[in-house]
């Protein structure tokens, strides 16, 4: 029998180092991590798939590891020391048989297997990173963005020079430079277009065919720095979040705003849109994982994960129906247990008397007026 790990529909890590597979029709979260050995050095920067049948899951830690975890076994299977450079990975991807890094100051390094350290390829992509992703139509491709570091789209069969390299928007009216800051990008399915969003609340598009090298399309969102976004399936829109909380969805066709999803309480860290159905998964600094319908705007599943949450990976296979019910272990019923308390807990109002004084959960003192007063029976 396979592993209950194989049946999660969305994997999220955690500020905690805790990698978290959550059954959306259970609404149940198993932690795959000893919580007792966790520490800081271990949270969770980035995460991906290590191949095309999602039979692995890669995660990039804040001391340089690279920890591979396999869904069919539900455990851990190898650990990769691929520190370099300064600062936390900002983006894992897998081309063939290579791993693919990039940490804050700027290094990406292809890690080769069985190569030796001095025949991995390096590339010095600018400092200050925020985000690298891979093309997944085109997986030798990467594009890089961070703060005061604009898009760059970089071929790692050549990589003295990025082979896209954008150029910043003209003068604003005062005829200041305007500052560059992404936050996060995305391949668009089915073009090389490159979509963006920055620190400074633009959604800004990009097309490497095109003659000039500033964006074809420029929307704006809200007035707060924008943390994460994540393509639709047909590719004419994107969805967007901010560190207030908001998240919306934008139409690349036209630039313009088209609904926004409700429900959110904290910075949006982490957005992923399901490969084929009308599914976005979202997680942030709430705790809180929420799986919206982007067609109804309605909330469909929110699952309570304790930790402050970094980045998530939906898994995209089609049959979402409920799975064939498993044994669920008597530890991660326990686990859900406590989270469901915890939510309860943090959701109830306070009580105040008149004088606005908070009551106690303690039993009051022996000799109390208002426990010896008499209760009126109507």
């Amino acid at each position: 029998m396979a592993s209950p790990a194989r049946w999660n529909h969305v994997w999220v890590g955690s500020e905690t180092g805790i990698l978290k597979g959550v059954n959306l029709h259970r609404k149940r979260a198993t932690n795959y991590m000893e919580v007792s050995s966790l520490s800081r050095a271990q949270e969770v920067c980035a995460m991906c798939w290590g191949d095309e049948l999602e039979s692995e899951i890669l995660l990039g830690c804040r001391n340089g590891t690279v920890k591979v975890f396999s869904p069919e076994k539900g455990k851990f299977t190898e650990f990769r020391d691929c520190s370099g450079g300064n600062g936390p990975f900002r983006g894992l991807a897998v081309h063939e048989s290579s791993l693919i890094t990039c940490v804050e100051s700027g290094l990406v390094k292809v890690w080769k297997e069985g190569a030796p350290e001095n025949g991995n390829t390096e590339i010095n992509a600018g400092p200050n990173i925020a985000k690298m992703r891979q093309n997944p139509e085109m997986r030798h491709c990467i594009g890089t963005g961070g703060k005061e570091n604009d898009l760059k789209v970089w071929d790692l069969q050549r990589p003295d020079e990025p082979i896209f390299k954008a150029k910043n928007v003209r003068n604003d009216w005062l005829d200041l430079r305007v500052p560059v800051w992404v936050q996060d990008l995305q391949f668009l399915p089915g073009s090389q277009k490159i979509v963006t969003c920055t620190g400074y609340h633009q959604v800004r598009l990009y097309d490497p065919c095109s003659p000039q090298c500033r964006p074809v399309l420029e929307a704006l969102f809200q007035e707060y720095p924008l943390t994460a976004l994540s393509v639709t399936p047909d590719a004419n829109y994107v969805v967007v979040g901010n560190t207030h909380g908001s998240v919306a969805v934008i139409d690349l066709r036209q630039g313009r705003l088209v609904k926004c999803l409700k429900g959110f309480a904290g910075s949006v860290r982490s957005i992923q849109c399901h490969a084929s159905l009308p599914l976005v998964a979202s997680c942030g600094l709430d705790r809180f994982l929420r799986v919206h319908n982007i067609e109804d705007k309605q909330l469909q599943y929110k699952v309570f994960l304790k930790s402050r949450l970094n980045c998530l990976l939906m898994t995209g296979r089609e049959s979402w129906e409920q799975q064939e019910e498993e044994e669920i272990p008597s530890v991660a019923q326990h686990e859900l247990k406590e989270e469901e308390e915890d939510e309860i807990w943090s959701t109830m109002e306070t009580v105040q008397d008149k004088t606005g004084s908070k009551h106690s959960t303690e039993p009051p003192p022996q000799g109390c007026k208002q426990c010896k007063k008499p209760k009126r029976i109507p």
